[in-house]
């Protein structure tokens, strides 16, 4: 394909080096990306992906090297600077402001003032034919993870971008509506777009990108062509060591039921909220079930009413063995065993501007005992939270930072470790790796399918499908709020569950839902 070679890289950088407190994130890093070219940045989490292109988009500046903007040096103090050039980032963690709508949160990014109908008209145009379905007079509170990174594509393509900056962009797709964006991706790239990719799903870098950089510990590895590797040796490159494949659990280990859920409609209080209609399913001690679906289909209102952050119109709709826990709210609910890793990891998973020390008391001050007397045990929180942060290899420069100063996929590890050390009885987990690096992902895979195997009923609702396969015994699908039927992993294709996240069929009938409890 060509990369319409002007003799100069669209972007180059020299010796681009940042360090934090305690932390050297980026160290003398060279980079180069040709117009039209999808340059692959890969690396584990904390490898310093995220403070580079930060730098590169304005957000911060480094300490030292350079920075070449169609062969000219140039300084990009600010995102307004570098849109000004033709770059666009799609950031892992959104900034959007929740109390506005989709149109008046993609006004803000775009340059000038905007005439308000005819923005909204333009969203809907592109974000259809990019196959990401947006109301552009929707707020954004009522918008799941996976809508609010829709809107961060949609007012990136807005603006005609000469390099465009993509982090983790398939995560909230089906795997036909991946294979449409990278259509999208290919024709940009044939127009003269430079793509900067960074994904931790290693098969679709090697389908996409022309060139791969690897960082390691914030250093430059090596570049390489990603469709002359094998995911597993693009791992190893990020990681440094061995790639150790998740082992699947023993499905003779099934015990008894452990999660019911009968029956389970809601009406949704948000009026672009999705209802739950007769939603059915149990799982099984040792057992993992995986849900899939496309955001904004009625994952968030489950979570919600698993949790007992929403109570269900009656105790008997969600019953933990045999026991109907309906009307409990979400502390009683931990008190009798059950874990919960929600979708949004920054606010809702934790408190950013707290330590991990405290992020670590928040969820398991009854189940790991941590308080006496009415006070909190320092010394035993900061105990546990080292525990988490050793056992889950989680990158921090020490348990008294805040949250909000790890990576995306560091945080997250520490979230995940947080619940699982808990030993639950039921764990319900929304995307456990979304946004982490390739060795954690498969470390985290395996923690999961041990807790299964140790007794635990797990839940996963993910949209990750490859995830879903490697550790999952059976799969169901949510499509505008009803469930599939799950079946075995063994007996239904990765293509077979794209097609009903799409909600094309096979989503059961109420009868066929009713008839599975």
């Amino acid at each position: 394909m060509s990369t319409k070679d002007t003799g100069h890289p669209r972007l180059e950088l020299k010796g681009i080096t940042k360090a934090y407190p305690g932390v050297l994130a980026n160290d003398n890093i060279n980079l180069k990306i040709l117009p039209g070219e999808i340059h692959a940045l890969l690396g584990e989490n904390g490898a310093g992906k995220s403070t580079l292109v930060k730098a590169i988009y304005g957000v911060l500046k480094a300490d030292s090297g350079q920075i070449f903007w169609n062969g000219s040096p140039t300084k990009i103090a600010s995102p307004h600077a570098a849109r000004n050039l033709g770059i666009g980032m799609i950031f892992q963690h959104f900034s959007l402001f929740e109390a506005m709508t989709v149109t008046e949160n993609i006004a803000l990014g775009m340059p000038g003032r905007q005439n308000m109908s005819a923005l909204a008209k333009r969203i809907t145009e592109v974000s259809e034919n990019y196959g990401l379905p947006l109301h552009p007079d929707r707020q954004v509170h009522t918008l799941s993870v996976g809508e609010n990174q829709r809107i961060e594509i949609v007012r990136c393509l807005l603006q005609d971008p000469k390099l465009l900056i993509m982090d983790e962009p398939t995560s909230v797709l089906t795997p036909q509506e991946a294979d449409k964006m990278f259509e999208t991706l290919r024709r940009l790239s044939d127009e003269g777009v430079s793509i900067l990719y960074i994904s931790h799903k290693l098969d679709e870098i090697k389908a996409l990108c022309h060139k791969a950089t690897i960082l390691r510990g914030g250093r430059y590895i090596s570049e390489c062509d990603p469709t002359k590797e094998t995911a597993k040796s693009l791992a190893e490159m990020m990681i440094g060591t061995d790639l150790t494949t998740p082992r699947h659990q023993d499905d003779s280990k099934r015990g008894p039921v452990r999660l019911k859920v009968h029956n389970l409609s809601t009406d949704s209080t948000d009026q672009f909220g999705v209802d739950l209609n007769l939603i059915n399913f149990d799982v099984r001690s040792g057992e993992i079930l995986g849900i899939a679906g496309v955001a904004g289909n009625g994952q968030v209102e489950l979570l919600e009413a698993l949790s007992g952050e929403a109570l269900s119109n009656a105790p008997e709709h969600v019953l933990l063995e045999g026991h109907p826990i309906g009307n409990l709210g979400p502390v009683d609910r931990r008190k009798i065993g059950v874990a919960f890793v929600p979708e949004d990891r920054l606010g809702h998973g934790s408190v950013p501007e707290m330590s991990l020390i405290d992020n670590a008391f928040l969820s398991a001050y009854n189940t790991k005992q941590l308080l006496g007397g009415g006070l909190i045990n320092h010394s035993k929180t900061k105990k546990f939270a080292e525990e988490i942060v050793a056992k889950f290899d989680v990158r921090t420069a020490g348990v008294s930072h805040a949250a909000s100063s790890l990576s995306g996929g560091n945080l997250q590890k520490f979230i995940v470790g947080r619940e699982m050390m808990q030993d639950p009885k039921l764990i319900i987990i929304a995307h456990p790796t979304w946004g982490v690096d390739a060795g954690a992902a498969a470390s985290i895979h395996q923690a999961i399918i041990d807790l299964a195997e140790k007794g635990a009923a797990v839940l996963v609702v993910s949209q990750d499908l490859d995830e879903l396969f490697a550790i999952s015994n059976r799969i169901a699908v949510i499509a505008e709020g009803r469930l599939s039927v799950s079946r075995d992993i063994h007996e239904i294709t990765i293509e077979q569950i794209g097609l009903l996240m799409g909600g094309t069929t096979g989503i059961a009938s109420e009868k066929e839902a009713q008839s599975v409890a």
